[in-house]
């Protein structure tokens, strides 16, 4: 009697998560590393799990030769290799992105180039009394593209980054802190133009230096000001005002407490960082007067708003105060320090007096504080080892890892040497003991077929399809990083129907029966076509389950019909149908 599907469900998630060593397993020889590796401390695992796992560890998935190339150059090679991205060349990757418009492209540059939909239909029905022509019509079309286009060059871009970098480590945990600091592009239009400046000028360079660095780095954002609202947050009291608030730093709402919540609770102490409320509300009177100008003010608002302040400058005095202000303006989309919005007032963050009477050194010296924290150093080194090595994980590890952290002054780099060197690393139990997420499964998916990378938003979607949309988490705890989260029923379901859209051809840029040694076995017995697919795609091990599936083309979790989003999926045959039902197997879902 075939079990419920619930309990099929848990069947084939548990049977992927069983020790390394199962009943069926393929001759790989490219798998295996010569005996002579010298390995840097005791480990579990053996020489081709090795090679194995650091590929899905610290990579987005082993491609046709990669294994080979680890195997020949050795794991502890690679690892040191990896953790020097600054040294390892990458022209194709380079080449690559030469195609994209947006990428390099600053706040200001991207509002001119790309203008807001709504904007140009109000200036468009402006000119035409509500009356658009032809036209008219054509041309707002045009810059609803263009506008769309903001968004998904930096999505694919990322698909694709991630599916040809040679500095994988280093993308690794570019995709780590994005969704530690995590934005949401939804936010509002001003987020769209700041992803790209946001992705490639703040976490990019910093991905692999210091925290305190990328702290701050994040923290003078516009992404992360406008995101959080601290660009509107102003004191209720403090130092006369140097500048009109509704003019410097939008519509004056008084304090907000957004973004120091979440700077405490998310991105250096953690929830159980010893911090109080009190805590979180003088660190946002610390940084009052972050901001940055969204837009830059026409001379009417700037006249309105020294009105607005109370002055008493008659008619012509305001549009001579009104120049000189728009003078001292800072660039538009740009950090800058507002004092007359700041709070100056004495503070107490973390038991330590910040003096009254300071501007932007009081927002420095919190970043200084939490950065430094053991509270800050703990929470970072569980969130890299739960990254790295298990939902789980090990404390032992991670207090080696947060003592690294509090030694080197929060040298990320050294943290993840920490995390990937240790034993827990290749111990047995970390052995395709992560579950992907739906990022890690098309670009792992990418990699395996060796596929060429697609400028288009399709691929990108495909992940948002998944349950993950890129830029898409709305709240600023970034994805789960958690088995739990992503392996619920429906999304099983989903990650099968992909495996199967991936056989019938329709993940652009990747043939599912074009990968190395597939001519060899295109008209060989089903047999002998499942072994080399578990060999090419599974790492040379599975279990008897998903063995059988291969086997018999039938998988009993999906009984419905095949779907490609609304698309139906015709049945597959042979050899694609194998590739197919091997990546939405149990085991490529692991890492």
């Amino acid at each position: 009697m075939r079990p419920p599907l619930q309990a099929a469900v848990f069947i084939l998630i548990g049977s992927a998560a069983c020790a390394p060593h199962v009943p069926h397993t393929v001759d790989a020889s490219a798998l295996q590393m010569p005996s002579s590796l010298e390995l840097s401390a005791p480990r579990e695992q053996a020489a081709d799990e090795q090679v194995a796992h650091v590929l899905s560890r610290i990579t987005f998935g082993a491609r046709p030769g990669d294994v080979a190339r680890v195997r020949a150059m050795g794991v502890d090679a690679f690892i040191a290799q990896q953790l020097r991205p600054e040294r390892i060349a990458d022209p194709r990757l380079e080449a690559w992105l030469n195609q994209f418009e947006t990428l390099d492209l600053t706040y200001p540059e991207m509002q001119k180039a790309y203008p807001r939909p709504a904007d140009a239909l109000q200036k468009l029905n402006a000119a035409n009394r509500n009356s658009l022509s032809a036209a008219d019509s054509a041309a707002y079309r045009r810059i609803a593209e263009g506008f769309r286009k903001v968004t998904a060059e930096v999505q694919s871009a990322r698909v694709g980054r991630a599916l040809l970098t040679e500095r994988q480590l280093d993308e690794v945990m570019t995709d780590f802190w994005l969704n530690h600091f995590s934005v949401f592009q939804g936010k509002g239009p001003n987020e769209r133009f700041m992803l790209a400046e946001y992705e490639n000028r703040v976490i990019r360079p910093r991905a692999m230096g210091k925290f305190r660095d990328l702290l701050g780095a994040v923290a003078k954002s516009p992404a992360m000001l406008f995101y959080l609202d601290n660009w509107q947050s102003a004191a209720d009291s403090g130092r006369p005002r140097a500048m009109p608030p509704r003019m410097a730093a939008g519509r004056n709402r008084g304090l907000n407490e957004n973004y120091g919540r979440e700077l405490l609770e998310l991105h250096t102490l953690g929830v159980d960082g010893g911090y109080t409320q009190q805590d979180v509300i003088n660190v946002a009177r610390a940084l009052t007067g972050w901001t940055f100008l969204p837009q830059r003010p026409q001379q009417a608002e700037i006249e309105r708003a020294m009105g607005n302040a109370g002055g008493r400058l008659g008619r012509a005095g305001q549009q001579r105060a009104a120049r000189m202000v728009a003078q001292r303006l800072p660039e538009v989309g740009t950090f800058y320090f507002n004092p007359g919005v700041h709070d100056a007032g004495d503070k107490v963050v973390l038991g330590h007096r910040l003096k009254a009477g300071r501007g932007i050194e009081d927002g420095e010296e919190v970043l200084d504080l939490v950065a430094r924290d053991r509270a800050t150093a703990r929470h970072i080194a569980t969130k890299l080892v739960r990254r790295f090595v298990s939902d789980d994980p090990p404390e032992e590890l991670v207090d080696r890892a947060a003592a690294t952290f509090s030694r080197t002054d929060g040298d990320i780099r050294e943290v993840v040497r920490t995390i990937i060197t240790g034993p827990e690393f290749f111990s047995l139990d970390a052995f395709r003991a992560k579950v992907k997420t739906p990022f890690e499964v098309v670009v792992s998916a990418l990699r395996a077929l060796d596929a060429a990378p697609d400028p288009s938003p399709r691929t990108a979607a495909v992940v948002g399809l998944l349950g993950q949309p890129i830029y898409g988490r709305q709240t600023p705890d970034g994805w789960p990083d958690v088995a739990s989260e992503w392996m619920g029923t429906g999304a099983i379901l989903s990650r099968i129907n992909f495996g199967l859209a991936v056989g019938a051809n329709r993940l652009p840029g990747a043939r599912p029966t074009d990968w190395p040694g597939a001519d060899k076995v295109a008209n060989a017995d089903r047999a002998t076509q499942v072994d080399a697919v578990i060999a090419a795609f599974l790492g040379g091990r599975v279990s008897p389950e998903t063995r059988e599936i291969l086997i018999t083309g039938r998988n009993p979790l999906h009984t419905g019909e095949a779907t490609d989003g609304d698309r139906p999926i015709p049945p597959l045959q042979g050899l694609a149908q194998i590739v197919g039902l091997a990546i939405g197997s149990p085991e490529f879902q692991r890492r």
